[in-house]
């Protein structure tokens, strides 16, 4: 039995588990693929309070280490199915067998990379078709890349990848980018970038399984086809919270329907981070979440 469990192990999580242990709440993370979440995915974090500059990786294992020392435990496992027992406590399981039993539960699930839905997308992932420059950029030393989308994360897959690549085109839907332009300045002054607005990817072509190029419609209806060895996608993220909506109400848009103060319908099930609906999704504000839903829990358990 666990005082508190908490489903993913991003910023909101750890977070969370670090304001439960230092309430000296038992507290059980549980995540299904990457310690850390979506900002293991960043070159580099210039946005964190009290650090000038670090990798996304560095802060992840930053906050695990934190976690970890002051007592949290942290299990591998998808969590799939949540019950609330008829004393109140909630039992959890997990997709590889696994069932644990807790007082609280804190749901910091994150969301996942969002697709095109571009015909060929999804057999052309791991062939061509990537998420994560920092994981992948490597592999296109002196190549040219694609980058899909307008916002921070592309403008950030952008800067990394105009250093390894010979070329860089970006390509967004609307005619302007919705990044810092602070990003956006920085990239412009980059001699290998080429910017296409107003435009979106229509489809793929491959050869032998591997991409080969990009297939592209601008808003007069243009199309163009662009050759590329690889594409890299960044148009944000989308939760993965179906599983829960029995405990936790969901919004049209998947996302936990729930305001800052982090409660769900079900007493003692609490949401925090990017899953939930908000207007900003940032590290900060994950964090801020992840510490308001540990006291609402600690609270809930100190007066069953």
């Amino acid at each position: 039995m666990y005082d508190i469990i908490i489903v993913g192990a991003g910023p909101a999580g750890l977070t969370a588990a670090v304001y439960a242990r230092r309430a000296e709440k038992t507290a059980l993370i549980l995540e299904k693929a990457t310690f850390g979440g979506q900002i293991t995915f960043s070159p580099k974090v210039e946005n964190y309070p009290g650090m000038k500059a670090v990798s996304g990786n560095e802060l992840a294992d930053l906050m695990v280490e934190q976690a970890l020392e002051l007592g949290a435990e942290i299990e591998l496992g998808e969590v799939n199915k949540i019950e609330v027992n008829g004393d109140g406590t909630k039992t959890v399981f997990t997709a590889e067998g696994g069932t644990f039993t807790g007082k609280a539960i804190i749901l910091a699930t994150g969301a996942r990379h969002r697709l095109l839905g571009a015909p060929g997308e999804k057999e052309l992932i791991g062939h061509g078709i990537s998420f994560c420059a920092v994981c992948d950029g490597a592999f296109y030393k002196g190549k040219e890349v694609v980058v899909v989308g307008g916002g921070n994360s592309a403008l950030q897959e952008a800067l990394l990848l105009s250093d390894v690549c010979s070329k860089v085109t970006m390509v967004q839907n609307l005619d302007f980018f919705t990044g810092e332009e602070k990003l956006l300045s920085t990239l412009k002054q980059k001699g290998n970038v080429e910017f296409i607005t107003g435009t979106v990817v229509s489809g793929f072509e491959e050869e032998n399984g591997e991409l080969t190029a990009v297939k592209v419609v601008n808003s007069a209806g243009f199309e163009k086809t662009i050759r590329t060895d690889g594409v890299f996608v960044a148009i944000g993220l989308q939760p993965d919270n179906d599983s829960f909506k029995d405990v936790a109400e969901i919004n049209e848009w998947g996302y936990f329907d729930t305001d800052e103060s982090c409660v769900s319908k079900t007493p003692g099930v609490f949401v925090a981070g990017d899953c939930r609906s908000k207007q900003i999704r940032q590290i900060t504000t994950a964090a801020a979440d992840g510490s308001i839903s540990a006291l609402a829990a600690c609270n809930y358990i100190d007066n069953l």
